[in-house]
This record gives C-alpha cells, sequence and structure tokens, in this order.
C-alpha cells in the first residue's frame, strides 16, 4: 500500500502536473486561434507521432505470432483491405461517379465493415483467453444501424472520438511499465471533460470562422460544420484540435515516457529485431524508411499544405485501424 501511494505522489509532479498545465494551455490556445493551430499542430506532428506509433506497433508485435497467427492476419489484412477501400471511397467521391446516395451508401458500407472487423477481433481476441465475448456482434450490429440511419454523424464521431484512442493506450502502457500511476493518471483524465465544458461555455456564442479560403473551408467541414449548422464552427475547430493536440502529445511524449525510455529509436527490445528468428536489419530499416517519410511529409506541407492535408488524412486512415489489433490485443 505505500509502495502503491509512494508510486501516485512520484506520478504527480514528475507527469500528472506537466500533463494538467499543458492540457490547460493547449484549451486556452485553441480557443483564441483554431484555424491557425490546426494548421500549425497537423504540420508539426502529424509525421512524427505516425513514426511513434509505427515503432510502439514494432515494439508489440511478437516475433512469431504462434496461436494468435489468424487474429493478426485477420487484424493486419483487415488494415490492408478497409484503407484500400477507403481511399478508393475517397477517390470516387472526387468524381462525379460516386455522389449523393452513392457516396452514403459507400460510407455506410465502409463503416459496416470496419465494425464486423473489429468485433471479429474482440471474438477472437475472447477466443485466445478463453471468455465469451459474443455479445459484441449485438453491439456491432446496433451500431451498424446507426450508420445506415445517419452515417454522416457516424463519421463525424470517429472523428472526434480517435484522438481519445492514444489516451487509452497510454493506460494500458501504464498497466504494463507503471501501474502505480494509473490512478492518479485516470485522476488526471478526469480535468478533460472540464476542460472541455469550459471551453464549449465560453464559445458556445462565438461567431463562425471564417472559412473564405479552401483551407479553412476544409478545417471547418473536418471538424463537422456542414453536419452540426446550429453550432458554432469557431467551437468545433477549437475541440477537434485540442483532442488532437492532446492525442500528438500522447504518442510524442507520453507513451515514450511510459514504456519506450528516452531513446526510441533503438531496437534492442523490439522483439522482431532482438528475437533471434528476428529480422533487426528490417527493422531498422523500416524505422529509418518512416522516418524519411515524415521529413517528405514536412517538405509536401512546406509545398502546398491544402493538398497535402487532404491527402495525409486519406491515407492516415491506415494508422488509425492499425491501432485497433494493437489495442484489442492489449486489453
Amino acid at each position: 500500500m505505500l509502495a502503491r501511494r509512494t508510486g501516485a505522489r512520484e506520478f504527480v509532479p514528475r507527469f500528472g502536473v506537466p500533463f494538467l498545465a499543458f492540457c490547460a494551455l493547449a484549451a486556452l490556445a485553441v480557443s483564441r486561434w483554431p484555424l491557425q493551430l490546426s494548421i500549425a499542430t497537423v504540420f508539426l506532428f502529424a509525421g512524427p507521432h505516425n513514426w511513434m506509433e509505427f515503432r510502439f506497433f514494432l515494439a508489440r508485435m511478437p516475433a512469431r505470432w504462434g496461436k494468435s497467427n489468424f487474429f493478426y492476419t485477420v487484424g493486419l489484412g483487415g488494415v490492408l483491405a478497409l484503407t484500400a477501400a477507403y481511399v478508393a471511397l475517397y477517390a470516387l467521391g472526387q468524381t462525379w461517379y460516386l455522389s449523393g446516395a452513392g457516396w452514403t451508401a459507400g460510407t455506410a458500407l465502409w463503416n459496416t465493415a470496419l465494425l464486423m472487423w473489429l468485433c471479429a477481433l474482440v471474438q477472437l481476441r475472447a477466443r485466445q483467453l478463453r471468455r465469451d465475448r459474443s455479445w459484441v456482434f449485438a453491439v456491432g450490429f446496433a451500431l451498424c444501424s446507426v450508420a445506415w440511419l445517419a452515417p454522416s454523424w457516424f463519421s463525424l464521431a470517429f472523428v472526434y472520438l480517435h484522438p481519445l484512442v492514444a489516451l487509452w493506450f497510454l493506460d494500458r502502457q501504464l498497466k504494463r511499465t507503471r501501474p502505480r500511476w494509473r490512478g492518479a493518471y485516470r485522476l488526471c483524465l478526469a480535468a478533460l471533460p472540464l476542460l472541455l465544458l469550459i471551453m464549449w461555455t465560453q464559445l458556445a456564442h462565438a461567431p463562425n470562422l471564417t472559412d473564405d479560403g479552401a483551407l479553412s473551408w476544409r478545417i471547418t467541414q473536418h471538424a463537422g460544420a456542414r453536419i452540426l449548422t446550429n453550432v458554432s464552427s469557431h467551437l468545433l475547430v477549437a475541440t477537434h484540435v485540442f483532442l488532437e493536440t492532446i492525442h500528438y502529445a500522447a504518442w510524442l511524449v507520453l507513451i515514450p515516457l511510459a514504456g519506450l525510455g528516452s531513446k526510441p529509436w533503438r531496437t534492442e527490445r523490439i522483439p522482431l529485431a532482438s528475437a533471434r528468428a528476428g529480422w533487426p536489419r528490417l527493422v531498422r530499416a523500416a524505422l529509418v524508411a518512416s522516418a524519411l517519410v515524415a521529413l517528405a511529409l514536412w517538405i509536401a506541407f512546406g509545398v502546398d499544405y491544402a493538398t497535402t492535408r487532404d491527402i495525409y488524412f486519406t491515407v492516415a486512415i491506415a494508422h488509425v485501424l492499425a491501432e485497433a489489433p494493437f489495442l484489442i490485443r492489449m486489453l
């Protein structure tokens, strides 16, 4: 009991206080400059946080799948198939080939495939643990009805919920490497709804953001201004940027501190690189290649930010989907 209390007290000054201070500062800044910080955060952190996620997933991937062979086959196969379908859907949506009812049906169909894939992964993991999780399909079918009845709302919920998944990953990582910090960490998380409530109170009657330019229009639409027409676009963009900022902070700072150590580029603790039957050169090459992709993304943002942002948020669905099998595996 004393050790647990000591761990919590250690968390507060070294981890909790900076985390809360950062969240409060982020809420204040994005409330005042939502469009500017939306552009800046994506430019600065989109590529590096994808690299860190890739590094994290490599560390969680066993050198040999063994009894998890089918789970990882379905998981990684689903990532590839759903990403390809999403990119194709987006490409068709930019032409006259898919519009109106066709676009709505295509979106609902993709959301249905996503939900069934997630249910399958949960059930496969439950079988490995010899537990019954068949009820997850009832939840999945209920959500499928929402995806068909209100596909735009379903997709918008996906946009706002995804940034919070990083905090879930952090909780699971703390359970594995810093269990004495979890109680205090969860206490810190309780402050996030309060910060959001303060933001919404302050921005509820704020005038809509100017979206005359193509870039600002894209940002407000991505935050749901077309769907939530009675809500200030200033509030919507600020909320989304705030959640994305915490998402980036979790992947770039908090998760590395909790489990990857001070040198995440080192591969000694990656099973795929350190195991006797591993591929150390391939892992190092993959990390270098992903770092070069992040660098290329910075260059592309500098050349044509608007187009690169569109392409990034389309292709980046792959890293969003890749989170699912690893998170389910950690549960």
